[in-house]
This record gives structure tokens, sequence and C-alpha cells, in this order.
């Protein structure tokens, strides 16, 4: 298995964006890199089946990136192996009239996982700090009070919206959720490349939206806006890592591993230990059910 220090990965406010790879090379077969992840899935399965009866713990993964960058196919890959009942993804789209009825972060707190439960949020909270940070027109849905025009959403208005993200994400990690964040990396060339090929084939075709290529006129508005909100929003305990994307499989990966490194390090995850008095009474009840 590729041995990768999940640190190589990990922002942190004084990272240079403009040195970060779209594309890493693993010195690996492309059959063993197809092969890795399957492998760490299962292994993640068996973690999470302890977390689902220590009930303990919960796992909130946050995928973000660029349209094609691979969100849905990684998801499938990752947690291939994982019983149904232990992950719950999570898909966020325009907010309906009921979620823009409350604050921008309750849809995502109703969807989080419970203790013992993984769940992945496919595009997150940091959409609200994204697509809304380029298209601030999108905040006047919420009704926020003081805020009635593009010119009222201010420099500071980010940076409060920033402080909430952080405050949510902390109070999550106090009570038992283990955050892991990552931003799939995708070239500019390589996105074209995806939205081609989801034309060029019909059975794709209904994974195209014309709005991945209005979109695309805003790529650069995007960079500066994910660089200004991992590097505000990456702490120890809620760490963004940025993984190279334009190598489908090798994202994967990168992922899988990192998530299973997090998860191996989790302090006191075991199984609960079986109630003495069902333990000194377990050979009778098995003598019981073996004489039925």
């Amino acid at each position: 298995m590729m041995k990768i220090k999940s640190e190589s990965y990990q922002i942190t406010p004084t990272t240079d964006w403009n040195s970060l790879p779209t594309r890493i090379e693993t010195g690996l077969s492309t059959r063993k890199i197809n092969n890795q992840p399957k492998k760490i899935s299962n292994q993640l399965s068996d973690l999470q089946e302890i977390m689902y009866a220590q009930h303990k713990y919960s796992v909130l993964i946050c995928l973000q990136g660029m349209d094609t960058a691979g969100k849905d196919s990684l998801i499938r890959e990752v947690f291939s192996a994982f019983n149904p009942r232990g992950v719950e993804v999570s898909n966020f789209k325009t907010p309906t009239a009921l979620e823009l009825s409350h604050d921008f972060l309750w849809r995502h707190y109703i969807a989080l996982p419970e203790r013992g439960v993984f769940g992945v949020f496919n595009r997150s909270h940091y959409e609200n700090v994204l697509i809304a940070r380029v298209h601030p027109e999108i905040v006047l849905n919420e009704n926020i009070p003081n805020i009635d025009s593009v010119e009222t959403i201010t420099p500071k208005f980010w940076k409060q919206r920033f402080k909430q993200i952080k405050n949510f994400e902390k109070n999550l990690v106090q009570n038992g959720t283990l955050i892991l964040k990552f931003y799939l990396h995708l070239s500019y060339d390589e996105q074209r490349e995806r939205i081609l090929r989801r034309l060029d084939k019909p059975q794709h075709n209904w994974k195209f939206e014309p709005s991945d290529i209005k979109e695309r006129k805003y790529w650069n508005a995007y960079q500066e806006c994910y660089q200004d909100a991992l590097q505000q929003t990456a702490t120890k305990k809620c760490p963004w890592f940025v993984i190279p994307a334009d190598d489908k499989e090798t994202a994967r990966l990168l992922v899988a591993q990192i998530i299973l490194e997090h998860l191996q390090n989790l302090p006191e995850l075991s199984l609960p230990e079986l109630d003495p008095e069902i333990k000194e009474k377990i050979n009778g009840y098995r003598k019981s059910l073996l004489n039925d």
C-alpha cells in the first residue's frame, strides 16, 4: 500500500495556493491504485462497525470541488464496503423555501450523522462562502437583517460567516465528531476535458448542465474564494486537505488513506464491554439455544 503523510496535503493559513499540484505521480500501476481504495474501504467499514457498537464518535466528511472534480465517484469507491446503516450521504443544492426561513447552517445541522455513523457532505456548508461569495446576490435570498443589497455584503460579513462556521465545527468536535474536509483540486484544462466527455458520450449526457460552462467564466474568482475559505477555516481539529484531483483514482486513494489514518488515531475507539451479568450467563444462554 502506498504510504502518505496526510500533513503533506493539509493546508495552513500560509500555504502558497499557486504551488498546490492538481496531479501527482504515485509510482503505482493503475490496477494497484484502483484496488487500494477498495481494500481501505473494508478497513474503514470494520472500524465503523466498532464506532456503531460503541456509539461514542461520529465522522463528518466534507467534500468540496469545482464541477466534475469527482466527488460522486469518490464517495462510491471509498465507501463501497460500508453497511448502508453506517454511512449517510447528503447533497446540498439550491436551498428550499423552508431552508431559507432558517439560518444558513440549519439544513446542514439537521443532516449531521448520529453517533456511530459516517456522514458525507457532497458539497457542504462551505457553499455559503464559495458560490455565495462569487454570486453574492444569492445571500439576499436569506433575508438577513441589514443585508438588503449586494453593496451591504461587506468583507466584515464574510469574516463573520467564517467565524460562525468555525464555531459550528468546534462544537461538533467537542461533542465527539471527527471532521475531515477535502478540497478536490482540479485544473482548468482537466475540467474542460471532463465536460467534453459528458457531451461526447450519450450515456453521460444526463450529467451535463449548461451552468457547468457558465461557471467556468468565474474560475479565477472561485479559486480566490476557495483559497480564502480554506485558509480561514483550517484548524488543527478540523483540517482541510487539498487533494490533487486531475487523476480520479489517485484522489480516491489519498482521501481513503487520510480518513483511515485519522480514524485509527481516535482515542478509546473499541468495542464496548459486555455487561458483567450477561457475560457471566453467556454459556447458559448458549446452552439454552442449542437445546431449543
